[in-house]
């Protein structure tokens, strides 16, 4: 069984406004990269090579402008259209045909993950039965999912978005889960919010004791890219890190070469005359 790879990038982005007036978000450049490269890179660091874009109806052909078929880093690219914002479980819907019965690793296209041997440690949730997620600490848990720990750090419960919460365990926008996750999503009831909840599709999975949690290690950085602070604070956080360290932070380019899916002559053919500071990594 492969495991394949679905980056939801549709929504309204309304935290962005009026930014995303007339465009996605995950055009909106990171530093030197556009946003959807980061996730898009995250995957390829875990080794996927068959990856779906799912995007609003007036995004696809900007998406397939940018990122092509994918084959210019050594995978292949598809892409599917989410008519409205349903809920993040809907995604595994959609990704039905694509799926084929393989297992899925999910990621949100506004999702900022970073840290050493990231992409290594995300691969290891592969050969896990049922699903996956990570857990990430946060100061203002109220913004997001978390995870509810008993006091042998055994999963209680899963909260969306809670007032008053009792964790300060939030989680990331990725997940993994096994070939059953489409038929669980199909399964859900819409919630208030006119949404299929991710967090009442991995509470199946706990319900059936099928769920594995596992916190990320100190050293990973987490950015919530849905709004313009923190569109910021990630764009100086790549630019002090590529600057100090003389590395890059989501370049499907790098990572690529890394996994041994391209060479650095596939890349500089890609690249061609381009005078970009991005360009310029790989040809100095």
């Amino acid at each position: 069984m492969e495991t394949k790879g679905i980056i939801l990038a549709g929504g309204s982005g309304t935290r962005l406004w009026p930014i995303t007036t007339g465009f996605s978000k995950h055009f909106i450049p990171i530093f030197d990269k556009p946003m959807i490269y980061y996730p898009l890179t995250t995957l390829i660091l875990s080794g996927i090579k068959d990856v779906l874009i799912i995007c609003n109806p007036s995004d696809r052909e900007l998406f397939k402008l940018l990122l092509k078929n994918g084959e210019q880093w050594g995978i292949k690219i598809s892409y599917e259209i989410q008519l409205e914002p349903r809920g993040i479980a809907e995604a595994l819907i959609i990704a039905e045909d694509f799926l084929d019965n393989n297992s899925a690793m999910l990621i949100l296209g506004d999702n900022f993950l970073y840290g050493p041997g990231l992409g290594r440690n995300l691969s290891t949730f592969f050969t896990i039965k049922g699903a996956s997620i990570t857990t990430y600490f946060v100061a203002e848990p109220q913004h997001y999912g978390v995870v509810l720990f008993d006091e042998n750090e055994v999963v209680i419960d899963l909260i969306e978005k809670p007032l008053n919460s009792p964790s300060h365990w939030a989680i990331p926008g990725v997940y993994f889960y096994d070939n059953t996750a489409t038929v669980r999503a199909r399964q859900l009831k819409y919630s208030s919010r006119g949404e299929l909840e991710i967090t009442e599709l991995n509470k199946s999975y706990l319900e059936d004791e099928l769920l594995t949690v596992q916190k990320l290690p100190r050293g990973t950085a987490w950015l919530d890219l849905g709004t313009p602070n923190g569109i910021l604070e990630a764009s100086n956080y790549v630019k002090i890190i590529q600057e100090r360290q003389g590395i890059l932070i989501g370049s499907p380019h790098e990572a690529s070469e890394r996994q041994g899916f391209i060479d650095k002559k596939s890349i500089l053919n890609d690249l061609g005359d381009k005078k970009s500071e991005y360009a310029k990594k790989f040809i100095n």
